[in-house]
C-alpha cells in the first residue's frame, strides 16, 4: 500500500481510486479457453470419482471435465447445471480445497489437484455469457407455491420447481435478490454484478415472481402462506447476529461483520467505507475472513483476526486463512473477549489467552483498536416458525419440517454446513419431494 500516511481514526478514502480497483479485482481470474484445455487435460476421469461424492450437489465432474476437454463447455455446463443452478457462483465461493479439489487422485498422488472450480467457472461463464438458459419449463401443473428468502437455498428451489411446471413466488426481505451471494461474500470474490446477473439468467426458466420486503413473522405468516399456495418452502437464512457478552460492548464502533460486508457489496464508491486505522475481528469463520481481509484492502494499517479456538478448528478454510495472512491479517488463536475499552467510542480491546479447554490461562491480550468487527455466529429469526432443533429448523432427509405442506432448507435448516453449495443441494432436493407431494396429490 506504499507510502500512504495512514490517519488514527475512521475515515473513508484512505487509498486511491486506482487501489480500490486492484484491491478489489477478482480473486481467480478466469481461465481462458487454451488454459482450460491443459487443466481439463490433467483429469483422469475416474469412474468411482471420489470427487463426485465429496461435492454437495453431486455434480458429475469427471463428465464435465471431458465435455471441456473436447471443445464443448457448453455441454459441461449442462452437465453442472443440471445438479447445480448457481453453479456459477459456487465455482467462486465454493471451498473447493476442501471438497472436491482434496478427494481429487491428483491432490492425493502430487499433491496438485485438477482446477475443478476453474473448469466450473469457465464452462458456466461460457453459457451465460451466450445469454441462453439451457432448461425449459415443463407444461403447467396448475400449483402454487411459496418459496420465503431468496437466498441459495430458495432460489435453487424456485428454480427447480418452475422446470417441473409449478408456479413459484418468492418472498424476500431484503430489495435484491439473492441472499448472502448479493449481501454477504466478500466483494473481491464476486465482481461485476455477478449475483445478480445470476439470478437474471436463472430467472429466465419463467414461472417465478419475486416479492420484496417481505419477513415471516411480520409481514408473513405460515398459514397465510399455506391457505394461498399448495406448499411453502422456508429458505430465508439466519438474519440475526451473536451479541458480544463483555462489558463495553455497546460501546460505539463495535459492528457487525455482516453489516460491513453488505455495506460494501452495495457501495458504488469502495472510497466511502469508513475504515479505521486499528481494526479488530472477533470470529473463525469464513465472515469474520472476508471482514478481515476487505478492512485491510480498503487501507486499514493493523487488521487482528482473534479466534477463540486454535486455527484448526476455524470454519473459514486453511486457503481463506492463508489468504488473510497474504493480505496481511494478523491471526490471534486461543483468545476471548474480556472487555472493550474507551470512553464512548472503542479505544481498545482486551483478550484472555485461553487453553484447549477454553480455560483462562492468566495472559491478557490488549490491542489497540477503533474499529471492532463481530463475526461471532447468527441466528435464526422469526416468529410461527416450525419445530426447532438446536436454534435452527428440524427437517427430514428431503427438508419436511414438523408442518404439513411445509419444507426448509439452507442455513435456517438443521441440515449440512453453512455453506451456498450446501443450500443449493438442499433447495433441489425439497423442490423435488415439494413436486411429487403435489403430483402425488394431483392424482
Amino acid at each position: 500500500m506504499g507510502d500512504k500516511v495512514f490517519e488514527p481514526g475512521i475515515k473513508a478514502g484512505r487509498l486511491t481510486a486506482e487501489a480500490y480497483a486492484d484491491h478489489f479485482s477478482d480473486l481467480h481470474p478466469a481461465l481462458d479457453t487454451h488454459e482450460a484445455l491443459v487443466a481439463s487435460d490433467r483429469c483422469y476421469f475416474c469412474h468411482d470419482a471420489p470427487c463426485i461424492t465429496a461435492c454437495p450437489t453431486d455434480i458429475d465432474i469427471p463428465l464435465f471435465i471431458r465435455q471441456i476437454a473436447t471443445g464443448t463447455p457448453d455441454a459441461a455446463a449442462r452437465t453442472i447445471l443440471s445438479q447445480n443452478i448457481l453453479g456459477g457462483m459456487c465455482a467462486r465461493v465454493c471451498p473447493t480445497e476442501q471438497l472436491c479439489e482434496q478427494a481429487c487422485v491428483r491432490e492425493v498422488a502430487e499433491g496438485k489437484p485438477v482446477l475443478i472450480g476453474q473448469l466450473q467457472r469457465y464452462a458456466t461463464d461460457h453459457l451465460q455469457a451466450q445469454d441462453m438458459h439451457p432448461f425449459t419449463r415443463a407444461e403447467t401443473t396448475g400449483k402454487s407455491v411459496a418459496v420465503v428468502g431468496a437466498g441459495p437455498a430458495g432460489l435453487s428451489c424456485a428454480h427447480r420447481l418452475a422446470m417441473l411446471g409449478n408456479d413459484v413466488v418468492i418472498y424476500d426481505a431484503q430489495p435484491k435478490p439473492g441472499g448472502l451471494n448479493e449481501y454477504g461474500i466478500a466483494a473481491y470474490k464476486t465482481p461485476d454484478g455477478f449475483a445478480q446477473a445470476e439470478v437474471d439468467w436463472l430467472m429466465q426458466i419463467g414461472g417465478i415472481s419475486i416479492q420484496h420486503g417481505k419477513t415471516l413473522g411480520s409481514d408473513l405468516s405460515l398459514d397465510g402462506l399455506k391457505s394461498e399456495h399448495d406448499a411453502v418452502f422456508l429458505g430465508m437464512g439466519l438474519g440475526g447476529v451473536n451479541g458480544l457478552s463483555v462489558p463495553g460492548a455497546d460501546k460505539d464502533n463495535v459492528l457487525d461483520a455482516v453489516d460491513f460486508i453488505s455495506d460494501l457489496r452495495q457501495a458504488g464508491d469502495l472510497g466511502q467505507i469508513p475504515v479505521g486505522r486499528d481494526v479488530v475481528v472477533i470470529g473463525g469463520g469464513m465472515t469474520a475472513v472476508d471482514a478481515a481481509v476487505q478492512a485491510k484492502l480498503l487501507g486499514a494499517l493493523n487488521v487482528t483476526l482473534v479466534y477463540r479456538r486454535g486455527r484448526g478448528a476455524m470454519n473459514a478454510s486453511g486457503f481463506e486463512q492463508d489468504l488473510a495472512a497474504s493480505k496481511g491479517v494478523r491471526i490471534v488463536t486461543h483468545a476471548m473477549p474480556k472487555a472493550v475499552h474507551g470512553n464512548g467510542a472503542a479505544r481498545e480491546i482486551e483478550f484472555d489467552y485461553v487453553d484447549d479447554q477454553m480455560q483462562p490461562t492468566g495472559e491478557t491480550l490488549q490491542l489497540a483498536v477503533d474499529q471492532v468487527f463481530k463475526a461471532i455466529g447468527q441466528t435464526l429469526e422469526g416468529a410461527d416458525l416450525p419445530v426447532l432443533d438446536a436454534g435452527k429448523i428440524k427437517v427430514d432427509a428431503v427438508g419436511q419440517t414438523s408442518v404439513s405442506g411445509v419444507w426448509a432448507g439452507g442455513d435456517c435448516a438443521s441440515g449440512g454446513d453453512d455453506l451456498t453449495v450446501t443450500a443449493v443441494a438442499e433447495g433441489r432436493d425439497a423442490a423435488m419431494d415439494i413436486h411429487a407431494a403435489l403430483s402425488k396429490n394431483a392424482g
